[in-house]
């Protein structure tokens, strides 16, 4: 059952639910993941309390190639909306009603790599499921590859309000974005999200007991001395650039090639425009000078409106993909500005132990 009152405000997953995500995420990594979320809303928090992952392609159907690759990838994201895989959820959530285990749908989750998650299919898929199963319901995203890093990166998004409304006309175009006042910051809204461990684990941990420690003979120099945690090392002082922050360069600069590729679209279809509209121009006023002839004539008038039939305006293409690509843009900034952090430090520290040596 849930209580729901007023908007979403924060999410809270349980910690098996955590670990499930991730040992499904490393299994597959690189590839894309999906899976089922399940639990409650109470009070404006959507708890998180069970989880069950989506069938994914069979690699042995594959014979390798990059197609195939490319037809997997996006038959693995598309599974939260699939129709093929309505029986088995319906399927799992009634096993898990029987076993008395929480089965009201909250969401889905699916995996990344260094942040690159936002596409068509991820919008697709949270939109088909605040429109159809529930429209208080989330979006958690795993990254795998910054967790292995040793910090946990686990987000929670939602479909803004004006994007669910642009999305509903399924029209992006310039006209429909500026009806809804939309830009790309406005197409996801992130809310908190926090890890709670149950009662019984927190008692298991603080029971636990620590290892007992060997007993080491006594050292007679000190290369045989027990490195300790804070035994000096220099591998902070590292100067090589991260491959991460590499991979993450390379990825901001392919969505820039996107994003100029896009421009080059909409500015043809401008230019293409702005010419049929100077040929709808001309044979308008070549129309009217003949409907003066004509009158003057005492001639039956011609109609005026046939330039419909006549000529063809080009269609404008959608913005979504352009919007879409900018906010991975800002992502991708967001995440090289926080991989330089430690960088940029020490290589002011170089810097100034260089100007002093000098």
């Amino acid at each position: 059952m849930a209580f729901v009152s007023g908007p979403l405000k924060s999410v809270r997953v349980d910690a098996l639910v955590v670990l499930k995500i991730a040992k499904h995420a490393s299994s597959a990594h690189p590839q894309v993941i999906t899976g089922q979320l399940l639990g409650m809303d109470v009070d404006g928090e959507l708890q998180v309390t069970n989880s069950f992952p989506f069938p994914s392609a069979d690699p042995a159907a594959s014979t390798g190639d990059f197609n195939n690759d490319n037809n997997a990838a996006n038959t693995a994201a598309a599974a939260p909306r699939a129709k093929a895989n309505a029986w088995y959820q319906a399927e799992m959530m009634r096993c898990l009603r029987e076993m008395n285990v929480d089965a009201n749908s909250v969401g889905w989750y699916q995996s990344a790599n260094l942040g690159n998650f936002l596409n068509a299919n991820f919008v697709e898929n949270q939109y088909f499921y605040q429109s159809t199963l529930n429209e208080r319901t989330i979006a958690l995203v795993h990254d795998t590859a910054r967790s292995a890093q040793g910090t946990l990166s686990l987000r929670a998004f939602r479909l803004t309000p004006a994007f669910m409304a642009a999305q509903k006309e399924g029209k992006f175009t310039s006209e429909s974005l500026v009806k809804h006042n939309l830009t790309y910051r406005d197409i996801l809204l992130e809310l908190p999200v926090s890890i709670r461990n149950s009662h019984l684990l927190t008692t298991l941990l603080h029971q636990l007991d620590s290892p007992p420690l060997p007993i080491h003979p006594t050292p007679f120099s000190l290369s045989s001395l027990t490195p300790t945690p804070l035994f000096p090392n220099f591998d902070s002082l590292d100067l090589s650039i991260d491959p991460f922050l590499e991979k993450n360069c390379d990825l901001l600069l392919d969505s820039i090639e996107t994003h100029y590729t896009e421009l080059n679209n909409a500015q043809y279809h401008t230019r293409q425009l702005t010419r049929e509209q100077a040929k709808i121009t001309a044979w308008q006023t070549k129309r009217k000078s003949e409907n003066m002839l004509r009158a003057a004539a005492k001639q039956e008038l011609l109609p005026e409106d046939e330039w419909t039939r006549v000529f063809k305006l080009p269609q404008e293409p959608s913005r979504l993909e352009s919007l879409l690509n900018s906010r991975q843009i800002e992502q991708y900034a967001k995440q090289v500005d926080g991989f330089t952090a430690g960088a940029t430090a020490k290589m002011f520290a170089v810097n100034a132990g260089l100007m002093k040596s000098d």
